[in-house]
């Protein structure tokens, strides 16, 4: 089971990693902070501050076709803000 499966690169997550050293991941619904923690110091060789938490909710949609309304909704997800110390940083673009 991995816990972090992958980092979340977006404008606002780009920004906040340039300007306050905090890190954005996907991670497992079930893992905790401190198995977050451990799972970015090994991976990275990094040592975190803090961990944030959030479970992002499925966004709902439907549509108005011709067969009649078509209901979906997008995967839920955690979401993991971490902070790293200062002076260091992650490379999120190394392994692409």
């Amino acid at each position: 089971m991995s816990i972090l499966k992958k980092p979340i690169i977006t404008e606002k997550a780009t920004n906040d990693s340039e300007l306050n050293n905090r890190f954005a991941f996907v991670v497992d619904n079930k893992a905790n902070k401190i198995e977050i923690k451990d799972a970015v110091e090994s991976a990275y060789g990094v040592s975190v501050e803090k961990v944030r938490t959030m479970n992002v909710r499925p966004n709902r949609k439907s549509r108005y076709t011709k067969t009649g309304i078509v209901t979906g909704k997008t995967n839920a997800y955690k979401k993991a803000i971490v902070q790293v110390a200062e002076g260091e940083t992650i490379d999120l673009y190394a392994n692409l």
